[in-house]
């Protein structure tokens, strides 16, 4: 589960939120058990969230928060497509050991139904700033085509993982999605390498 966030009042309550609804079920967790595993108070909780509910929505938190802690340890030495494919594993492999399935699906139909503000897209999240970054590096060390631009690749990669925790849930996960990442991520960044000059 995601580390219990002591930079300030709302992570600690998200990350205290996330780890009872894993262990205890979303209908199983009170808002009192939030309050006292996050070791704030009812006062701290209704400031940030109207109720339960709205816990459903910072999903994404909890992975920026998992992201925060893997592009510490992100091998910079490797080329960008590396570096992406072990970030996907390590992240769904994170969703699949510890993430409800439901509450998963939960999150991306909640998204779907959002008027306005969707949180997983939101540009300003680790996530994409994370994997700007990444590709930008591998276009300037030849290592990912040049003829997209940054926030193109950036867009299909999110866009691909997005597509993956879709099917996984529609398909009630009836598969591994480590194994079937693991498998297919490659092959889908192969893509974006350098296209091969060629001679007229």
């Amino acid at each position: 589960m995601p580390r219990k966030n002591t930079r300030n009042t709302r992570g600690r309550i998200i990350s205290a939120a996330w780890k009872l609804f894993y262990e205890n079920g979303y209908e199983e967790t009170t808002i009192e058990d939030i309050i006292f595993e996050s070791q704030t108070s009812r006062g701290s909780f209704y400031h940030y969230f109207e109720g339960k509910d709205a816990l459903l929505g910072t999903l994404a938190y909890v992975f920026d928060e998992k992201y925060e802690e893997l592009q510490e340890k992100l091998d910079q030495d490797r080329d960008a497509i590396d570096q992406l494919t072990w970030l996907n594993h390590a992240l769904f492999y994170m969703i699949e050991e510890s993430i409800s399935r439901d509450l998963l699906t939960r999150l991306l139909s909640t998204q779907l139904l959002a008027q306005g503000e969707k949180h997983l897209l939101d540009r300003n999240r680790t996530y994409f700033r994370l994997l700007r970054r990444i590709i930008q590096e591998g276009q300037k060390k030849g290592g990912l085509r040049s003829d997209m631009t940054v926030n193109e690749i950036t867009k299909a990669y999110a866009l691909w993982e997005r597509a993956l925790l879709y099917d996984w849930c529609l398909c009630g996960g009836e598969y591994s999605l480590v194994a079937y990442t693991d498998r297919l991520t490659p092959l889908f960044l192969q893509s974006y390498r350098p296209v091969p000059f060629r001679e007229e």
